[in-house]
């Protein structure tokens, strides 16, 4: 065969794992949106076996035999090319999925439908115990999955290298001390003047039917496609899951006296799902068909949510539509103060529902949790305790109960270790992508008062996602923006905002 027909053959076998892929997307977006609670050891086989399938069918001896023959093909074309870009990513991913035996990926695979079930049985017992058992098992089977990957200096390399291919935990630790050097005491500067913001007006009773519609009109306005590629749906804990480009899934949570809670949770699936929604269809059923990493994405999500939603540009083309559904929970109250609302700094115990200002702190504590753990300095049983007592070292809370605390996340009960560092990644990232595009497009922010954030997304489009996962998310940030990745601009941003808010 020749080189052409090689990749050709590479791209169909490629296709068949991203289709088994997809396919236990479809059975867990299910699992967590319609299926009943019964059919959770079954769901659990039938994710076991399509990951196994996946697996088995992505390293087997063809793949890489493939993968060697063409590599000679892949140094004559531009490093930038869709087909240099598939077989160097799959080449990547190649010598990783060899390293895991197939026993671990199924067994991975049943551990996390089983912890799912354990997480909201806890939840509903609000008993850390009931999930712990769970967990345990989880943390084993991440052990033995870090030492098969294997690691440059701790094992949590192996999963910030998963994550955010190219860092490592030492980057990540380094960009941490940096926020936390700012962060920290802007919390306590704010602390000291929350009085100055009241957010009673987003405290009222809320009608959830029409949170859900309000949302709706919000996703739609900012270019998520709900009429013919996208739909959204309840669950307990936001997510969003892609089927395709022509496929993408969100869902929201509403709750009738947290008006922000469900509004800001569709935004910000919503982004994501604009990411999802904007690959471009030449890489789908491919390997490259889907964001760059999981910082990345939440970049695009963040920006939705906050640079965008929580603006006053964005108020002043939306609050006539809050005004519309709920009139008389807005009698009296102004546009500024409204803004000041949504924007209100308080410490508080959610991480999904936590201000711009708190949040990356909830990051911090999980991630430093997850590093004791593997450090061999905290056991599992501990968790709970520990959490708490984060909590009250950074935010200066402590949570009622474990749904509050350690139960809150869904992450821990599909595997364990570097499950957040991406949030903070998105954090800094959706700040340098803005500015970027505000460089290159006139009165970008303006345009948001008028109701045109089409000019953003295009920008988004054709600057991140067209690529898919093409490039490291190192790469993508230094060719979209033109720098390397930095936490100062998120910080002068985060500042800037804030102390006008707060009078600092």
């Amino acid at each position: 065969m020749t080189y052409k027909e090689k990749y050709d053959f590479l791209v169909s076998r490629l296709a068949e794992v991203v289709d088994l892929s997809r396919a236990a997307a479809v059975l867990a977006w299910d699992q967590q949106v319609n299926m009943p609670r019964g059919g959770m050891k079954a769901r659990g086989d039938q994710l076991a076996t399509l990951s196994s399938l996946a697996h088995a069918r992505f390293t087997s001896p063809e793949i890489g035999e493939l993968l060697q023959d063409l590599a000679a093909y892949e140094r004559e074309l531009p490093y930038e090319s869709d087909e240099a870009s598939l077989i160097r990513v799959a080449r990547r991913e190649y010598e990783k999925e060899t390293k895991l035996p197939a026993k671990l990926v199924t067994e991975l695979a049943k551990a996390a439908n089983d912890g799912y079930a354990a997480w909201l049985q806890a939840r509903e017992a609000k008993d850390y115990g009931v999930f712990r058992p769970a967990l345990e098992r989880i943390y084993r089977l991440m052990v033995e999955k870090a030492q098969a990957l294997g690691y440059r200096e701790r094992p949590l390399d192996a999963f910030v290298d998963e994550s955010e291919p190219g860092m490592t935990i030492v980057d990540v630790e380094k960009l941490f001390s940096e926020l936390k050097e700012t962060l920290v005491p802007l919390v306590a500067a704010i602390r000291e003047r929350l009085d100055r913001v009241d957010d009673s007006v987003v405290l009222k009773y809320y009608d959830k039917d029409a949170q859900w519609k309000i949302g709706l009109e919000a996703v739609r306005a900012i270019g998520f496609d709900l009429d013919a590629r996208g739909r959204q749906d309840l669950s307990v804990h936001p997510f969003t899951t892609s089927f395709s480009p022509d496929d993408v899934r969100i869902t929201t949570r509403l709750r009738e006296r947290e008006f922000t809670m469900g509004f800001f949770a569709s935004l910000h699936e919503a982004g994501h799902g604009t990411y999802e929604q904007g690959l471009p269809k030449r890489l789908e059923r491919t390997i490259l068909c889907r964001g760059a990493s999981g910082g990345l994405h939440e970049s695009q999500s963040r920006l939705w949510e906050n640079i965008v939603g929580r603006s006053h540009e964005f108020w002043e083309f939306f609050y006539p539509t809050m005004q519309r559904y709920f009139p008389e929970q807005t009698s009296g109250v102004s546009l500024d103060s409204f803004y000041a609302a949504v924007n209100r700094v308080q410490p508080s115990f959610i991480r999904t529902e936590a201000d711009e200002v708190t949040y990356n702190l909830h990051i911090m504590i999980r991630t430093e949790l997850e590093k004791a753990v593997f450090d061999g300095q905290l056991a599992i049983a501990d968790l709970e305790q520990a959490w708490n007592d984060k909590y009250q070292e950074y935010l200066g809370i402590v949570p009622k109960d474990p749904v509050d605390g350690v139960l809150q996340d869904i992450h821990w009960s599909g595997g364990f270790g570097a499950s957040f560092i991406s949030y903070t990644i998105g954090n800094i990232v959706m700040v340098q992508l803005f500015e970027a595009a505000c460089r290159e497009i006139p009165n970008l922010k303006a345009g948001f008062a008028k109701g045109q954030f089409a000019p953003l997304l295009h920008w988004m489009n054709d600057h991140v996602h067209t690529h898919g996962a093409k490039f490291q998310p190192l790469e993508l940030v230094r060719m979209a923006t033109g720098a390397e990745l930095s936490a100062r601009p998120y910080l002068d941003y985060i500042v800037t905002k804030f102390s006008a808010l707060y009078g600092l």
